[in-house]
């Protein structure tokens, strides 16, 4: 952030959105098979709680009646070396086999009608398809048609689909859990002051303006300022800041924090459908269900394995039927293909990580609006930094200030930079009045406050004109600046009168961060508005690669563009108000320190905190995620490439056949296995 106090504004406040707990509206589609793109809110479409209870009831329901199934098969006596038939034992099993082909495929023939509906052939018309090929093949059997029924493997292959997706979906509500523990973090009450008592009122009902009591031990109802009181807040679960924040009078909380042991009044800033947690929910909403250039690569190969397995279902039967084997065998090969080859897996290898990291990054401070440029966070080659703020605390404080005029006293320049700067809530500024208060000077006036973009600010005070520039500002240096301080000179009348120095701590995790990047083989540069002195100086010490100092906010473009001319992908930390240009050009821009500011509109990420801890671990999880990916979708694919030839029969000659059970419980395992794989992705503190 430079000295430009076009940096000034008081923060863009996020844009009204439905309050994003109240609805969770997901793609509404039976099961949810019909669409992958987001499990975060139910496979089902409202009621992701209800559809896994369905499952698991059509499931019993089915595992009752596949025993006396299995028992009155004629193949199954037959291995067993059995004989139990009675006088209408067929019709018996046929019954039992109608109910568990009606009651227990339903899901799976509802969805494969609507599939056809819409066109759009997918896991469910592969399913409804074979079951209904075996059901409609042992029922001719038995009203007379030549051959063997398999009402046996029917039932087991519904019971095996039925128990498959019962634990997939428990699966992808795990994978979602992030996002419902964000959604939870806001109380669904808030003690309303109302005169000389207090009320409990619906969260929703609070307004702007409203104060709220927050006792000790309770969640913050509302984003709002302390109007009393003193306590610590944790905000782990909203920042990823693991600490407890310190807050007084004047102080901004956020909804969905947690209070310490301090009671604290509360004036409320945004109701609850404009609050931080609820832009932050409605982020991550948006961002599970926007497709990145992997996702769209996984839907195409998830059609094609559709098309795939109509194909090699079609072409099973046809090379067994005309070879000479019988009707049932051949039918019973072509379903195993078709069950086999279900693109369930690859249809979820990328949602599931999607929903997963998504949300896991929200709860540590990262807000992902962009997931294609999350997802090449692997590429990133050099990271440019803003300085202040990012890489040091972003608290200045005056170390030394003068007249270089000598009708001015030393104090004199002190108020009149604090008549300029006391509404601004740059870092330098609030320095400035910070050490004004301090000293308990009698302030100046000003007037006609104009921000300079840049450069400084300007103001009228006492009849004359009065500007706060930087050094860059000046043709000449009417004095030298010192390793580690950041200069302005104060103006009259377009003269130089005197002069405030101020210097700015390093965090002290700023060095390890660089260290990690460099580990990782990226580069490090440093791009500031501050002189060249001080960026020599924080550049050296941290042992970043490049230093840019005296750079406009307009100039700060000129230099990302550079960089990417000379072959390097490029990722910017900025503010997200000044630095925006920069920011979208940059192949990944990060918007960083936006505290409840989640709107920074040109940014592909937003940070919460200013930590540059949060831009390593940003880097790392990008390309943790992006692993998980490749691997589910490795997983996905390469299953179907082992799995369809030994379903089609392949290896027979070798004993090795596969049932369409047995190929239903692969195709399940795959599933679990990558629903498995995206729940664990942490991110690495």
């Amino acid at each position: 952030m430079d000295h430009s106090h076009g940096h000034h504004p008081t923060g863009q406040q996020p844009s009204q959105t439905p309050q994003a707990h109240a609805t969770h509206k997901g793609h509404e589609t039976h099961a949810g098979h019909g669409n992958h793109s987001n499990p975060a809110h139910g496979h089902a479409g409202h009621d992701h709680h209800a559809m896994i209870g369905d499952f698991k009831k059509r499931f019993y329901v089915t595992l009752v009646l596949t025993v006396p199934v299995l028992l009155l098969s004629p193949m199954i006596q037959h291995w067993l070396q059995v004989d139990w038939g009675f006088p209408g034992s067929k019709w018996l099993l046929f019954i039992l086999s109608s109910i568990i082909f009606i009651y227990g495929g339903w899901p799976f023939l509802k969805g494969f009608t609507d599939e056809m509906k819409t066109r759009n052939p997918g896991m469910m018309t592969l399913i409804g398809f074979a079951i209904a090929v075996a059901y409609i093949y042992s029922a001719a059997t038995v009203f007379g048609l030549e051959g063997m029924d398999f009402f046996w493997e029917l039932a087991t292959l519904i019971l095996i689909m039925l128990l498959g997706h019962w634990i997939e979906m428990t699966s992808v509500a795990g994978a979602s859990r992030e996002l419902e523990l964000l959604v939870k973090l806001m109380p669904s009450t808030a003690h309303l002051v109302h005169g000389d008592h207090v009320m409990e009122v619906e969260t929703g009902s609070l307004k702007k303006e409203d104060i709220i009591l927050v006792k000790p031990g309770e969640k913050i109802a509302a984003d709002g300022l302390v109007t009393e009181g003193e306590s610590a807040v944790n905000e782990s679960m909203l920042t990823g800041e693991s600490r407890p924040v310190e807050k007084h009078e004047g102080d901004k909380v956020i909804a969905g924090s947690i209070n310490g042991n301090g009671a604290l009044r509360i004036k409320v800033t945004h109701n609850s459908a404009e609050s931080y947690l609820s832009q932050v929910i409605k982020l991550v909403n948006d961002a599970q269900q926007s497709k990145s250039h992997t996702q769209l690569l996984a839907d195409k190969a998830a059609r094609w394995l559709t098309l795939i397995a109509i194909v090699a279902g079609l072409a099973t039967f046809a090379a067994w039927y005309f070879s000479g084997s019988t009707l049932a065998f051949a039918i019973e090969r072509m379903v195993t293909v078709i069950v086999i080859c279900c693109p369930h897996a690859l249809g979820l290898a990328i949602p599931l990580v999607v929903a997963k990291s998504t949300a896991l990054a929200a709860r540590h401070g990262l807000l992902i609006k962009n997931r294609t440029a999350f997802e090449n966070a692997r590429k990133i080659s050099t990271l440019v930094f803003d300085k202040t703020g990012t890489l040091t605390v972003g608290q200045f404080a005056v170390v030394r200030y003068g007249a270089l005029d000598k009708n001015f006293k030393d104090d004199d320049i002190l108020r009149l930079a604090y008549a300029l700067e006391q509404s601004s809530e740059h870092p330098i500024a609030t320095g400035i009045v910070q050490k004004v208060k301090e000293m308990e000077l009698t302030a100046e006036k000003a007037s006609n406050v104009t921000a300079i973009t840049g450069k400084g600010i300007t103001a009228t005070v006492n009849g004359q004109t009065v500007s706060i520039v930087s050094p860059n500002a000046l043709q000449s240096q009417p004095m030298d600046i010192r390793v580690g301080e950041t200069l302005v000179y104060v103006l009259q009348n377009e003269a130089v009168i005197g002069y405030i120095a101020l210097s700015d701590k390093l965090r002290p995790e700023s060095a390890d961060a660089i260290r990690t990047l460099r580990e990782q083989n990226i580069k490090t540069v440093l791009l500031t508005g501050d002189n060249k002195v001080v960026a020599e100086s924080v550049s050296k010490t941290l042992g970043m690669d490049q230093y840019f100092a005296e750079v406009l906010p307009h100039q700060k473009l000129e230099k990302i563009e550079a960089l990417q001319k000379a072959g390097e992908y490029v990722a910017m930390t900025g503010d997200g108000v000044n630095d925006a240009p920069a920011l979208a050009r940059a192949d990944v821009g990060i918007a960083v320190g936006s505290g409840s500011d989640v709107a920074a509109e040109t940014a592909d990420i937003v940070l919460v905190n200013s930590n540059p801890k949060d831009v390593v671990n940003l880097v790392l999880f990008g390309k943790a995620t992006y692993r998980k990916m490749v691997q589910n979708l490795a997983w996905a694919t390469g299953y179907n490439v082992v799995a369809l030839p030994l379903a089609a029969g392949v290896l027979s000659g070798m004993g090795i056949l596969l049932s369409p059970a047995a190929g239903a419980v692969l195709m399940s395992v795959s599933t679990v296995v990558v629903a498995i794989n995206a729940g664990l992705l942490k991110i690495k503190e």
